[in-house]
């Protein structure tokens, strides 16, 4: 097991945090911070009069609908993978009798 820890800081908005993570997640951590500041960026454009607690409260919700939305897509793939293949097959036997 890999024990080795790598040492990262992120900035959000204003916020400097320290890490020490596997070296093998930086990459995501690293995409995480930037997605977060991006859409605190976006909310801040829209609503400049918003309080700084405010906006994280909107990105915070933006991230829960995204997770939300990634597991749903991950939950119906299956099912969107077979009734594919049933499709086929029935196009297939339509095409048989034809």
């Amino acid at each position: 097991m890999n024990e080795r820890k790598q040492h990262i800081t992120l900035t959000l908005d204003t916020h400097r945090l320290a890490f020490d993570i596997d070296p093998e997640k930086e990459p995501n951590y690293r995409q995480a911070a930037q997605q977060l500041n991006h859409y605190f960026q976006s909310y801040r454009r829209q609503m400049p009069k918003a309080t700084t607690d405010l906006l994280w409260a909107y990105v915070a919700l933006q991230m829960a609908v995204n997770l939300y939305n990634d597991a749903r897509e991950k939950q119906l793939q299956p099912i969107e993978d077979k009734l594919h293949e049933l499709n086929q097959l029935i196009l297939n036997n339509i095409q048989q009798t034809l």
